[in-house]
């Protein structure tokens, strides 16, 4: 009762804007869509629910995709249709969402998402204290629908059996000179769900989109509401932050509206480790790189980079202070960070287990000898565990002939593999050996446990042997 009387009063000050409830509709030659892109799972989609008279529309940023020329990743679709009529109108359909209800159409590995038109306000839309919306099945007109989304460019519908787009708040002029806009007040949208000042830096380090002042005034103030926002949902807004292909971009944005406190408490004590700054966004480049050329990329490795930072500061006093082997204090060092870390992250446990190997195969690098390569180019995670090696070569904490000795031995066949093993054996002899000299000291003429000639050397004191330790037993008598 409270919290709907504090949003009453919120509501009440706000500023109002203009609700628009009549589209301007662009046409084919004007947007200039190429129909080829659209995706046919899509367009089955559209089409089973216009033939039960229903509207249905490609909708969110698969439109803004289109516009731009580009193939979009996954399509989306918006209807009149309720989730019930959705699911009896296709063949392979499920409900999901407590939230938000929405419907998955299934087709094969592609889904498309289908959401029934949203009503502005209603009694089963529920806001907590702070203006979040918690709860909201309250369906509406495709108007107040297009209201409802964050920004401009989210905000267009296209039919794919006419192609005519339906634009309500000229997100289409927006795409055009490359502005991000929110539809309505920033403050308030910004409160209703915390997670559109993420998703405002994401779209606009991808898109290369400027942040309309207004947009973007209320996000340094408003990011601790991010806070209140469900773990798993941060982890999901994360890993798209960090796949976007503007990694590099988008993390330093998100330091710069002072979002990444609430998104990734761990950033500031990552980059005041010594190179913590420079590892992180070498490894983030790298990661645009690889997507940049259709690469696949893995959320283990990008988690595994950001957390190595504080798994090498403990492996080192594992080893330092607690006299811990280098295999035995790279684990300790790995488990601690995983167990206090992916708390706060909320990383999946299929995840951690990843990164575990990741981090352990880095010490197995080290060893070049005996059956350890031979194991070690076998294991499944070999490749990602190299790029990992390779990142920490280019600044210098990995020697780079550790890392083109393993280059070569990937592509040796079995007889130069066993002559650069045999050849890293010898090496490793001779270095136990200059070790074990510069230990023992040089050598002089008269060692101190040599005799002078003359003296009688003292006798040693017999060491009862085991044997006669124990009790004798009869057998021992007769024998």
């Amino acid at each position: 009762m409270f919290s709907r009387l504090v949003n009453r009063v919120r509501d009440m000050f706000a500023p109002r804007y203009e609700i628009v409830k009549t589209p301007r509709i662009i046409s084919r030659d004007e947007h200039g869509i190429d129909p080829s892109l659209v995706s046919v799972e899509a367009r089955k989609t559209c089409e089973a629910l216009q033939r039960r008279g229903f509207k249905a529309y490609i909708v969110g940023g698969a439109v803004r995709d289109l516009l731009l020329g580009v193939t979009p990743k996954d399509f989306d679709v918006a209807t009149d249709a309720t989730p019930e009529q959705v699911k009896r109108c296709q063949r392979r359909a499920v409900i999901i969402g407590r939230r938000f209800q929405l419907v998955h159409v299934i087709f094969g590995r592609e889904i498309i998402e289908c959401s029934t038109f949203r009503a502005l306000e209603g009694e089963g839309q529920r806001k907590d204290a702070t203006g979040r919306v918690v709860s909201d099945n309250v369906f509406g007109e495709m108007w107040e629908d297009a209201a409802r989304r964050d920004f401009t460019i989210n905000a267009l519908y296209y039919d794919p059996q006419t192609e005519e787009l339906f634009d309500y708040h000229k997100g289409f002029e927006d795409i055009a000179a490359k502005r991000l806009r929110m539809i309505g007040d920033p403050a308030v949208r910004y409160r209703e769900d915390p997670v559109r000042m993420m998703r405002a830096v994401r779209i606009s380090s991808k898109l290369g989109f400027t942040i309309e002042p207004q947009t973007e005034r209320p996000i340094p103030q408003m990011a601790k509401l991010l806070e209140n926002v469900p773990s798993a949902r941060l982890v999901d807004e994360v890993l798209k932050l960090l796949t976007c292909g503007h990694a590099v971009t988008c993390m330093t944005q998100l330091r710069a509206e002072g979002l990444h406190r609430a998104l990734l408490p761990m950033l500031d004590v990552i980059v005041s480790e010594p190179d913590g700054e420079k590892f992180l966004m070498l490894a983030l480049q790298r990661t645009d790189e690889r997507i940049a050329v259709g690469k696949k990329i893995s959320p283990s490795f990008l988690f595994g980079t950001l957390l190595w930072p504080q798994v090498v500061k403990r492996w080192r006093y594992n080893e330092e202070e607690k006299g811990m082997s280098r295999m035995q204090a790279l684990h300790a060092a790995s488990v601690d960070v995983l167990e206090t870390q992916c708390q706060q992250l909320n990383i999946q446990r299929r995840y951690q287990a990843d990164i575990h190997d990741l981090w352990m195969l880095q010490a197995r690098f080290e060893r070049r000898t005996g059956k350890n390569p031979w194991s070690l180019v076998q294991h499944p995670r070999y490749r990602a565990a190299y790029d990992f090696m390779l990142l920490r070569s280019m600044l210098g904490h990995v020697p780079v002939s550790q890392v083109t000795w393993w280059e070569e031995f990937v592509a040796a066949d079995s007889d130069r593999r066993a002559a650069m093993i045999e050849a890293a054996q010898q090496e490793a002899r001779q270095t136990g050996d200059r070790a074990r000299t510069r230990r023992r000291g040089p050598r002089t003429d008269a060692p101190a446990s040599q005799t002078v000639p003359g003296e009688s050397r003292p006798r040693r004191r017999r060491r009862p042997s085991r044997r006669s330790s124990r009790p004798r037993t009869e057998a021992d008598r007769n024998a």
